[in-house]
C-alpha cells in the first residue's frame, strides 16, 4: 500500500514539474514568437476611409493594405477585429487581446503613458468642422452647444486642455460614432460641431462638400500604431525594422500616393458642380460609358476622364481644335474611327479606345493603379513626352515605374535645362499632372456613390459586426493570408 502511494507521489510530482516546466516555456516565448508560432498577428482597426473599408474587391484601406505588409515582413497571416470604441481597443490590448491596433491613432503624451507607439507613419492636423451656410465660428470662444466628438480620442483630449482657457467650452463625447458618422451627424444637423484628423475629413469632402473648416484645432500631429506598453520588446523592436525598410524601399510614400495622392486644395464651388452634374448630366450619359467599358475598363474610370474633358457637355470645344465630349483631336477621333465627334455615344467609345491604346503601350511590368496614371498622362501630353519624363528620372537614378515620381518630372518638361535633354523636347508637363489628380479625385467619388454594374450604392448604415466571432468567419474577425 505504501509503496503504490509511494510511485502516485512520483507520478503526480513528475506531472506537476512538466506542467511547471511547460509553463515556463510559454511564459518565456516573448510576444513574436507567439505571433509566428500561431501564425497570424492580431489587429485591432475601425472600418473608416482612412483605415480599412469594403470597395469592390473586398477588403482594402491604407491601414488595411499597410497590415498586410507587416505581416508579410512577419511571415504570417493576419486576424483583424473591427472596433469604434477607442477606450475598449486601448483596453483590449492592454489585457493581450490584440497585438496592435492599426487605427489611425495620434501620438499623444497622455497616450504615450500607457501605450507604446511604432514609427510614425503619417502627419495630419485635426480640423473643428461645422455645415457651409451655418455661422462660422472662429475660434473655441465662439462656439455654440452641439460640438461631440469621439470618447478617448486625442480630439477629447484637445478639448480638455482647451477648456483651461476657455472654460465655458462644453461638447458631448461618443463611444459609438467614428469620424464618418459625427460627420453625417454635421450634415444633417443633429449636432453643430464635431472636430475629426484631416485626413479623414479630406476623404469625405469629395463626397460631402457641404462640410466646411471653421479652424485647425491642432498644430501638426503624427499617426502610429499602438502596442502594450510591457517589458517586452521583440514585436516593438520588428515594427521599427520594418518602417524603416517601407519607408527605404518606397513602400510607405506608394501607399500614401495610393490612398491620398488624388486629393487636391478643396475648391467648394468645383466640387458642387460635380455634384450636380452627376445629378443632372450623368444619368443620360452612364449607359454610354457602360458600354464603352467593356469588360476590362471600369465605366466610373471613364466617366472621370470625361468630366475632366468636357464637364460631360458633347458639344463642348477648345480653342486647339479638340471637341466633344473627350475632347479628342481630329486626327485621334479619324484613328479610331469615329465620324463624329459631337455625338455622345461616338466620342466616348473613341475616348475609351485611344485609352486601351495608351495602356498598351506602357511596359508591361507597370502595374495598376500606376498603369491608368501613366496612361492618362499619355493621353494627354502625348506618349513621347511621358517617356521622356521617366527617361529623366532613370537618369537621376530614380524609379521611373512608379508615378509619384514621374508627376515630379513631368513639370520639368517646362525648363529648358531638363527638355533640351529629352527626344520630343518642350512641353507643358504641369498639365498632365494636373489632369491625373483631377480624374483621380472625379473617380475616387463616383466610386464611393455607384456600383460597376452602374447601380447607386446603398446609403444606409454599415451593420455592426460580430465582435467576437470564430477566427475564420469573414468580417469583423478575419484571418487573411498575406500569399499573393
Amino acid at each position: 500500500m505504501i509503496k503504490r502511494l509511494y510511485q502516485f507521489l512520483q507520478l503526480f510530482l513528475i506531472t506537476l514539474a512538466l506542467i511547471l516546466v511547460t509553463s515556463c516555456e510559454k511564459k518565456s516565448k516573448s510576444q513574436l514568437e507567439q505571433i509566428q508560432q500561431r501564425g497570424f498577428i492580431k489587429i485591432y482597426t475601425r472600418m473608416a476611409p482612412t483605415t480599412m473599408y469594403i470597395g469592390d474587391g473586398g477588403f482594402t484601406g491604407f491601414e488595411f493594405e499597410l497590415v498586410k505588409q507587416f505581416a508579410d515582413f512577419l511571415n504570417v497571416d493576419v486576424q483583424i477585429t473591427t472596433e469604434n470604441d477607442l477606450g475598449k481597443m486601448l483596453q483590449d490590448l492592454e489585457r493581450g487581446h490584440a497585438d496592435l491596433i492599426a487605427a489611425g491613432l495620434t501620438i499623444t503624451k497622455e497616450r504615450e503613458k500607457r501605450i507604446r507607439f511604432a514609427p510614425p507613419y503619417q502627419d495630419i492636423v485635426s480640423k473643428l468642422v461645422y455645415k457651409q451656410g451655418q455661422r462660422r465660428p472662429r475660434d473655441f470662444s465662439q462656439l455654440d452647444d452641439g460640438l461631440m466628438v469621439m470618447a478617448n480620442s486625442s480630439h477629447s483630449a484637445i478639448l480638455k486642455q482647451v477648456k483651461q482657457a476657455y472654460p465655458e467650452v462644453s461638447w458631448q463625447e461618443s463611444s459609438k460614432l467614428g469620424a464618418p458618422e459625427l460627420l453625417e451627424k454635421v450634415l444633417d444637423g443633429s449636432i453643430k460641431y464635431t472636430i475629426v484628423d484631416s485626413n479623414d475629413l479630406e476623404l469625405a469632402r469629395q463626397i460631402e462638400p457641404e462640410l466646411a473648416v471653421a479652424f485647425s484645432a491642432s498644430k501638426t500631429q503624427q499617426l502610429a500604431w499602438a502596442m502594450a506598453k510591457t517589458n517586452d520588446d521583440s514585436l516593438y523592436a520588428k515594427s521599427i525594422e520594418f518602417f524603416a525598410k517601407v519607408r527605404a524601399n518606397g513602400t510607405l510614400d506608394f501607399l500614401l500616393e495610393r490612398y491620398y495622392g488624388h486629393l487636391k486644395q478643396f475648391d467648394y464651388v468645383d466640387s458642387r458642380e460635380f455634384h450636380r452634374a452627376i445629378d443632372s448630366r450623368l444619368p443620360e450619359l452612364k449607359n454610354y460609358f457602360i458600354e464603352a467599358a467593356q469588360n476590362d475598363l471600369d465605366w466610373r474610370f471613364l466617366a472621370a476622364m470625361g468630366y475632366q474633358e468636357s464637364h460631360w457637355k458633347a458639344d463642348a470645344r477648345s480653342p486647339t481644335g479638340v471637341r466633344g465630349l473627350m475632347m479628342l483631336t481630329q486626327s485621334t477621333a479619324k484613328q479610331m474611327g469615329i465620324k463624329n465627334r459631337l455625338d455622345a455615344e461616338q466620342s466616348i467609345i473613341g475616348g475609351a479606345n485611344y485609352f486601351r491604346l495608351m495602356q498598351k503601350k506602357i511596359p508591361k511590368r507597370i502595374q495598376k493603379p500606376d498603369r491608368n496614371w501613366f496612361a492618362l498622362a499619355g493621353y494627354n501630353v502625348g506618349f513621347g513626352h511621358l517617356e521622356d519624363a521617366r527617361r529623366l528620372a532613370q537618369s537621376q537614378g530614380e524609379n521611373a515605374d512608379k508615378w509619384q515620381v514621374i508627376k515630379n518630372y513631368l513639370p520639368l518638361l517646362r525648363q529648358k535645362k531638363w527638355y533640351s535633354k529629352t527626344r520630343f523636347g518642350y512641353a507643358r508637363g504641369n498639365e498632365p499632372v494636373r489632369y491625373v489628380r483631377n480624374i483621380r479625385q472625379y473617380y475616387a467619388v463616383l466610386v464611393q456613390l455607384f456600383n460597376q454594374d452602374g447601380s447607386l450604392k446603398k446609403t444606409e448604415p454599415e451593420p455592426e459586426f460580430d465582435q467576437n466571432p470564430a477566427i475564420d468567419e469573414p468580417i469583423a474577425e478575419e484571418v487573411i493570408s498575406t500569399e499573393s
